[in-house]
């Protein structure tokens, strides 16, 4: 009898909880235009979970006939307040936010809490993170055979050649005992932390209102770089190419001398950088951290491989 896959449960798990994941909804006028704080430029969240402390964004929302009087104040925001709101939510969403507002209000900055944040899920989930940069190494050292495999078989596209071609990259597999499957689970897990963040800040007035070395947390790099401290908005997306760009390299598992793979870490990089433009800048603080923890992680397994590998 086949035995339970537990990667595949962990992923069947995280698709059910995307398809049930509750959404940050835009703040609209009449005319269904996205209504934005004008100190700011931001696009401001109708379905926010605590009051404004600004003055002037409480007004915007009472102008646009939200009922914020009926939310708890920041400071005394709940796991439990507005009651059971659905899975994502009610286990994600909320005990985040809740996390980011105490440790903010100890930490005196909103900004500084993100990175707080970002580090302690980095060091829970550093036993998967640690094993897939393990993968990543052992997979630069088993690749050169794994090619001299593709390079024998790469004319023959017979049943019985096939067969024999993933054979062999089974063997080299077990040779260096590899499974290529492990390097995409926390990938998997990623995403879902990732929107948590999102929705998070974006439905938190006290956090999206906070600044951090000039950022403002709730705006965006691209309505950032217009303001008067757009060289820090500027530097931010310089961190996030490049902690993108290293960390996709180090984590780089394919055959590097295809032109394609090669590639792969600046076009993701590019990809990664247009996306943060348009994304909160305290989301954008998360990424980086999160990327440097990976950068480090990795240069220390690495340096771990090679002391190992002359002991």
């Amino acid at each position: 009898m086949r035995k339970n896959n537990p990667k595949a449960k962990i992923i069947i798990v995280l698709l059910l909880l995307l398809l049930t994941t509750g959404c940050t909804k835009t703040l609209t006028n009449k005319k269904n235009q996205a209504v934005k704080n004008e100190e700011t430029g931001q696009t401001l969240t109708k379905n926010i979970i605590c009051q404004p402390t600004n003055k002037k964004t409480a007004q915007i929302y009472k102008k646009y006939k939200v009922d914020i009087e009926s939310l708890p104040k920041c400071k005394d925001f709940k796991i439990t307040s507005g009651g059971y709101e659905g899975l994502w939510n009610s286990f994600f969403v909320k005990p985040l936010a809740f996390i980011l507002l105490r440790l903010g209000e100890w930490v005196k900055n909103y900004g500084l809490s993100v990175i707080i944040v970002s580090l302690i899920i980095r060091f829970i989930a550093f036993p998967i993170t640690k094993k897939t940069a393990m993968q990543s190494e052992l997979m630069k050292k088993a690749q050169p055979e794994l090619n001299r495999i593709q390079k024998k078989y790469e004319n023959k596209k017979d049943q019985e050649s096939m067969i024999k071609q993933n054979q062999e990259m089974m063997a080299v597999y077990k040779k260096y005992n590899m499974n290529p499957m492990s390097g995409c689970l926390f990938a998997l897990l990623q995403l879902p932390i990732f929107i948590a963040f999102f929705e998070a800040v974006q439905r938190t007035p006290v956090i999206f209102e906070d600044k951090f070395l000039g950022l403002q947390l709730g705006t965006t790099p691209s309505v950032g770089i217009t303001s008067s401290v757009f060289y820090a908005y500027i530097i931010l997306m310089i961190l996030i190419a490049a902690t993108t760009f290293f960390s996709f390299k180090m984590n780089a598992t394919g055959n590097m001398e295809d032109p394609t793979m090669k590639m792969m870490p600046t076009m993701m990089s590019i990809m990664i950088v247009v996306t943060a433009m348009f994304m909160p800048t305290g989301l954008g603080i998360y990424w980086v951290t999160s990327n440097l923890f990976t950068i480090v992680q990795n240069i220390l397994v690495k340096r771990s491989k090679e002391i190992h590998g002359k002991a």
